[in-house]
């Protein structure tokens, strides 16, 4: 491994020994700030504890123009069901496997750990010459861009920005979907548990899960999804009942995983048996592309505190309601061939002590777009008696193909590689739409090492691919002489 790849994935390892989930960056941001005035660096933080450190310019640059590198602080944290790990104290488990760099039962956090480890490895390393720097390092991207919604028009001075927040090197991205999320919460009442049942919990395991916005269009399972489906045939079929379920972790993450905690008369608990096996059987050959360990199953859960049964017609409601909702790809970009324009994601449903609530997470690259779909999903819960809150909205970042950044980077990745980047626009959302909505007239770009998997325990970090984007970070740098 070479020496900066080394360095690199060094620092990115000292990061991901601080515990950083989404929402919770106080212990990233506090060593970023020791790790700025330990360097001899500027560092400035605003009400939401974004980070903004300074780097003056190398000797011949002081009069180029300021360059924010940008990326974010908080990580997706997924586990695996068997993994013990915790995420509020451990640190993340990182490790090589040939090409590729891994953790153990985790989200690895190269999203977007990585862009902060190349970004302080570049402030450090003298010998890469560059213009004067800001680098930006937001709250919150993951559960609803707070961070660049928070963004005050004085934090930044730059007018270039470069977000090492894409996950295919030689990919320059220039564009992305906006989204919202809308929080559905469907009323409950409930009877006394009848005493000739017997309490079983019916889980949906081993998904791929994935992000919403890169891997929807794969058709990966949805275990939210095929909860449903095994609960509204076993109520069809056997008389149980509903006492809750729960399934699914982020807006942001297909839902590997969903349980329902259900009673089931003693005499029929055989043929709810029979029931799960045969809905697993035709899920498996379904889905046995992309989700080969699918498992589902009932088993018997013992003693329970709680005997109170959600009563039939509400349960009822809630399969009716989970059936109708979407969930996948709604509508491919007619300009863009293989984008895909509109899309939502059946995130997490939980269950309190009075509503079962279902978070749905829409993206869409036009306004037309989110809103249809995001108004059809509302009609369908407000019909079922639902209450709907929107919330994390955010715009999409239109494509600006006469970008001098984009002329500039396309000529600088031929000249390092040979080839030409491939330029994209994304189903995923990024902070750049934020950004370029509040610091007008900012000209932007982003790219990345390669990252495989991300928002699930699977993520993977392709590690040739760190050189390449630094080998083409810092020629680009360099151009602003």
């Amino acid at each position: 491994m070479d020496r900066i790849t080394e360095e690199i994935l060094g620092v990115l390892q000292g990061i991901n020994s601080i515990p950083r989930c989404s929402k919770h960056e106080e212990r990233i941001a506090n060593w970023l700030k020791e790790w700025s005035l330990s360097n001899g660096f500027n560092v400035r933080y605003d009400g939401v504890n974004n980070i903004l450190i300074t780097v003056p310019a190398s000797k011949g640059y002081e009069t180029s123009p300021v360059v924010v590198i940008q990326g974010h602080m908080d990580m997706v944290c997924e586990k695996d069901p068997a993994s013990s790990h915790d995420f509020s104290r451990d640190p993340i488990d990182q490790y090589i496997d040939g090409d590729w760099l891994k953790a153990r039962g985790t989200t690895l956090g190269a999203d977007n750990g990585i862009a902060i480890a190349m970004a302080l490895v570049l402030a450090k390393n003298q010998e890469f010459p560059h213009p004067p720097l800001e680098l930006l390092f937001t709250v919150d991207e993951e559960t609803g861009l707070t961070g660049a919604n928070a963004l005050m028009p004085d934090f930044v001075s730059g007018k270039i920005l470069l977000n090492l927040d894409s996950e295919d090197e030689g990919v320059f991205t220039i564009g992305c979907a906006g989204g919202l999320n809308t929080k559905i919460s469907v009323p409950l009442e409930y009877d006394t548990l009848p005493d000739d049942h017997i309490i079983c919990r019916l889980t949906v395991s081993g998904l791929a899960g994935g992000h919403s916005g890169i891997d929807i269009h794969e058709k990966r399972a949805n275990a939210n999804k095929i909860l449903e489906g095994c609960l509204e045939a076993l109520i069809k079929d056997v008389n149980i009942g509903l006492i809750n379920m729960r399934g699914g972790s982020a807006h942001n993450a297909i839902p590997r995983q969903a349980e329902a905690l259900i009673a089931v008369p003693l005499h029929e608990y055989e043929d709810a048996l029979s029931i799960v096996r045969e809905i697993e059987e035709d899920t498996a050959s379904e889905y046995q592309e992309m989700d080969p360990n699918l498992s589902i199953r009932l088993l018997e859960q013992g003693e329970i505190s709680e005997r109170s049964l959600i009563k039939k017609e509400f349960a009822g409601n809630i399969i009716t309601l989970l059936n109708q909702l979407p969930h996948g790809v709604a509508r491919m970009s007619e300009d863009v061939p293989g984008l895909v324009e509109t899309s939502n994601n059946l995130a997490t449903i939980t269950t309190d002590d009075n509503h079962l609530v279902i978070l749905s997470s829409q993206r869409s690259s036009t306004d037309l777009g989110l809103a249809e779909i995001t108004k059809k999903i509302e009609d369908m819960s407000k019909s079922a008696g639902a209450t709907v809150i929107h919330n994390g909205g955010y715009p999409a970042w239109q494509p600006y193909l006469d970008s001098s950044l984009l002329k500039r980077s396309r000529d600088i990745y031929l000249e390092t590689f040979g080839k030409e980047a491939d330029i994209k626009v994304i189903h995923a959302g990024l902070e750049c739409a934020v950004i370029g909505s509040r610091f007008k007239g900012m000209d932007m770009i982003s790219f990345g090492p390669t990252i495989r998997n991300p928002h699930s325990p699977y993520e993977k970090l392709y590690i040739p691919s760190v050189l390449k984007v630094w080998q083409f970070l810092t020629a680009l740098l360099s151009s602003f002489s």
